[in-house]
């Protein structure tokens, strides 16, 4: 088992910025890919960002691109999601995933954080 938690969400204003911290521990070694998703109040889970285990590779949602970056620490056991330049429509709980493969669907990750809520004032 992988065990993952999410920090560094709060309250931020239109145009601010926020760091997304994801620890991981346990099983780390099957934590080949990692993936944020996000989901707001009434709307569904959707794919955010991924990371495969170098840093090499890297996929972003359309919605966020050019605003939002995700990288990892291996030495940590850390992902992080840099949001910049935020917009109301980011506001939702955002949850940190891993998986074996590097996919935009949150169905094939085995482990799932409990989330951290951003929400963004305009």
């Amino acid at each position: 088992q992988v065990q993952l938690v999410e920090s560094g969400g709060g309250l931020v204003q239109a145009g601010g910025s926020l760091r997304l911290s994801c620890a991981a521990s346990g099983r780390t070694f099957s934590s080949a890919a990692m993936g944020w998703f996000r989901q707001a109040p009434g709307k569904e889970r959707e794919f955010v960002a991924a990371i495969n285990w170098s840093g090499g590779s890297t996929y972003y949602a359309d919605s966020v691109k050019g605003r939002f970056t995700v990288s990892r620490d291996n030495a940590k056991n850390t992902v992080y999601l840099q949001m910049n330049s935020l917009k109301p429509e980011d506001t939702a709980v955002y949850y940190c995933a891993a998986g074996l493969l590097v996919v935009t669907t949150p169905g094939p990750y085995h482990s799932w954080g409990q989330g951290t809520q951003v929400t963004v004032s305009s």
